[in-house]
């Protein structure tokens, strides 16, 4: 028996694999004209890293992390998330010591261990961008503004922006005490995994799934009751030049985000049935808390491939049809095989999508195997064709035939 793929992994092939590219393309071409670059980095991390830049209170480190000890008995992870290894490769690398701020975009596979469902795989694959260096809320707006261009012009309608502010560490210590009282109230009630949060972060327990839980939560204080001067401002702008742009918003209180690293703005692109698309925020304290020494505002979001295919498929959203093969070149007899793989080298260098026979077919099953994979036109070259250097190409919709002098073939494609 075959071995088969793990659970919650897929195999990318055939139209997912076009959607994906496409999708990559244009979060390229969108990135390139907000002058943000592109980094890659390891797919595993040292574990320190995520506990403690995601937070060991959340659900992504202490259920759903794929760690292990390697060879030399260090405690690695799989990364889960995009964010905490490009401000470590900011860090390491001293890309602060440039110009600020400093833009960084990735599509990178991501792991966690959950439950697989429609768009939720253990492997997954993330586009995510980083805005380091600016305290100012242009930087979510630059954000926002390009996740609602990539959603557009990826043909998704139904995503509305929802925002929300969970406030800094000064507001957010009051906050706790307050969410805190009003969870003791509740603690009977509340699932075994929220009684043990409420202790060491209150704020996860608003972001729990469990049905008991979700309905305790509703009553609960909200962080944007508590915010500080300084916060309540930067909320303030925020929603003042997302209006000022035309930028349709909701303030959605039940916004926590499910890591650690958030502070003041977070945001999330919502359908009407409540699935969230995508997500991102701000994380001015990641930074220091990776390194101590350093102390730089970010703001960031990560959105999943798979989400988006598995909503594109849901809203029925057309993509531009894959381009088609413009010309197959058969072959007839040994002889001209040199001179017709030349003709398809030539064309290819032209950028010209050509197939021809690697199978030794006849004649007539390879004009079948050419309209079976789509082939535009079709020429067949043979000793006549070489002797005469002439060949006559085929539009395989019409019937119609061109002759065309061997020499010529590419120009003709071109035009």
């Amino acid at each position: 028996m075959i071995t088969q793929r793990p659970r919650g992994t897929q195999d990318w092939y055939g139209d997912a694999m076009y959607k994906r590219t496409l999708i990559e393309k244009k979060a390229r071409e969108l990135c390139k004209a907000y002058n943000i670059k592109e980094i890659i980095t390891p797919v595993f991390e040292d574990i320190a890293l995520f506990q403690r830049g995601v937070g060991e209170t959340t659900d992504v480190v202490q259920k759903e992390m794929y760690d292990f000890y390697d060879k030399g008995d260090r405690h690695i992870a799989l990364k889960p998330e995009g964010t905490a290894g490009a401000i470590r490769a900011y860090l390491e690398n001293n890309l602060y010591a440039g110009s600020q701020p400093t833009k960084l975009f990735y599509v990178t596979p991501a792991f966690r261990y959950e439950k697989p469902q429609s768009g939720r795989l253990r492997q997954h694959h993330q586009f995510g961008v980083e805005f380091v260096g600016s305290k100012s809320p242009l930087a979510e707006v630059e954000l926002i503004t390009l996740l609602m261009t990539f959603i557009r012009e990826l043909g998704l309608k139904d995503a509305r922006l929802h925002i929300n502010s969970i406030g800094c560490k000064s507001c957010r210590k009051t906050y706790n005490e307050a969410l805190l009282a009003y969870l003791k109230e509740h603690e009977d009630k509340l699932c075994p995994t929220c009684r043990e949060r409420m202790q060491k972060n209150p704020l996860r327990v608003i972001d729990c799934k469990v049905p008991e839980c979700k309905e305790i939560v509703k009553n609960a204080p909200r962080t944007i009751d508590y915010l500080d001067d300084e916060c309540r401002e930067h909320f303030e702008e925020l929603r003042s030049l997302l209006n000022s742009l035309n930028i349709p918003f909701e303030v959605d209180t039940g916004i926590v985000r499910g890591l650690d690293y958030y502070t003041k703005t977070v945001f999330e692109f919502v359908n009407e049935e409540g699935f969230t698309l995508c997500g991102g925020g701000r994380y001015d304290g990641l930074v220091h808390e990776i390194d101590e020494k350093q102390d730089i505002p970010s703001v960031g979001f990560g959105i999943g491939l798979e989400r988006i295919i598995y909503f594109m498929e849901r809203e029925n959203t057309e993509l531009p049809k894959e381009e088609p093969i413009a010309l197959y070149v058969g072959i007839l007899g040994k002889e001209a095989r040199p001179e017709a793989y030349q003709l398809v080298t030539k064309l290819r260098a032209a950028g010209i999508i050509v197939e021809t026979d690697y199978m030794d077919r006849s004649v007539k099953a390879q004009m079948k195997y050419a309209n079976k994979i789509g082939a535009k036109n079709t020429v067949i070259l043979g000793a006549d064709e070489l002797s005469k250097g002439k060949a006559s190409i085929k539009n395989m919709e019409t019937h119609e035939e061109i002759e065309v002098d061997l020499d010529k073939i590419t120009e003709y494609f071109i035009k």
